[in-house]
């Protein structure tokens, strides 16, 4: 079996273990790649990559992605993965970590889960946002959220949103997030939306400090597409995916939120399901 790994440049408290995994991958797999970035980190940390391919982008024959570090990384590992469905295993080495649910504390436990079929790979649903202003080469897809913001002033935004051309809502808030299953847990959550089983088809809308008590989180069937009309007093607006930032006019832009054509595939244990990472993440 193939593997390809990929991490973040924050991993100082882990260097043991780390160097304890990096030593076990290539007498357990076939070929392993380590993406460049991360690789030259780990040059760096004096990490040694003996028997390891160093790859710029996802290899034709790497069969899973190990994501070490914390749920950003494990979305920039999605980002590199890109259409291609290879399932990824999180393992979290960051903070709160609902897409990372194995540690580096067990670390035959991890190579188990791959080598071993031990695992589970949910079919996560991404979001494609469409939009006139997004630059050249920006990855248009979001396994968390998509979300619209105010731009780098006081004034509120108001985004006018449509369900499959049917008005639904303006909403006058600091934003609004439109947010996956699997997302529900992150930017949604902290703005009050509700926790969506994260294998769930369906979408989300929650206004961030809406300028209005009635304005409540909305959940969308998966199959509809959503437009948004953004307007504000400020110059510009921010629109982010999954925490990719490019700049929206203040006035006259238009974004449109659709369900991909592909999946996210997220490997776990069979121990790691949901239920359980709501009372261990959220103290059920």
């Amino acid at each position: 079996m193939n593997i390809a790994i990929f991490g973040n440049d924050r991993q100082e408290s882990h260097l043991r273990q780390l160097r304890e995994l990096l030593g076990l991958l290539p007498l357990r797999f076939e070929r392993v790649y380590a993406e460049r970035g991360f690789a030259h980190y780990l040059h760096d940390q004096e990490i040694p990559l003996e028997g390891f391919r160093i790859a710029d982008t996802l290899p034709e024959d790497a069969e899973c992605v190990i994501s070490l570090g914390g749920d950003g990384t494990f979305l920039r590992a999605q980002l590199w993965v890109g259409k291609r469905q290879t399932p990824i295993l999180g393992v979290n080495t960051g903070h709160l970590g609902f897409l990372t649910t194995l540690t580096l504390d067990n670390l035959p436990r991890i190579i188990d889960t791959v080598l071993e079929g031990h695992h589970i790979v949910e079919r996560r649903i991404l979001l494609e946002a469409h939009c006139g202003e997004m630059p050249g080469g920006f990855w248009p897809c979001a396994l968390n959220e998509v979300a619209v913001l105010k731009g780098d002033t006081t004034s509120m935004v108001t985004v006018r949103a449509f369900v499959d051309d049917i008005f639904l809502a303006e909403y006058k808030a600091d934003g609004l997030v439109v947010a996956t299953p699997t997302g529900s847990t992150a930017y949604s959550l902290s703005a009050g939306g509700p926790i969506l089983m994260p294998t769930l088809k369906e979408m989300v809308l929650t206004p961030i400090a809406a300028h209005s008590l009635t304005m409540r989180p909305v959940v969308i069937d998966g199959y509809s597409e959503i437009r948004l009309e953004i307007s504000s007093r400020g110059e510009e607006c921010h629109v982010e995916l999954d925490g990719r930032m490019f700049r929206v006019p203040g006035s006259g832009a238009r974004l449109s939120i659709r369900k991909a054509p592909f999946v996210a595939c997220v490997m776990r244990p069979p121990e790691a399901d949901f239920a359980r990472l709501l009372r261990e993440k959220l103290r059920f």
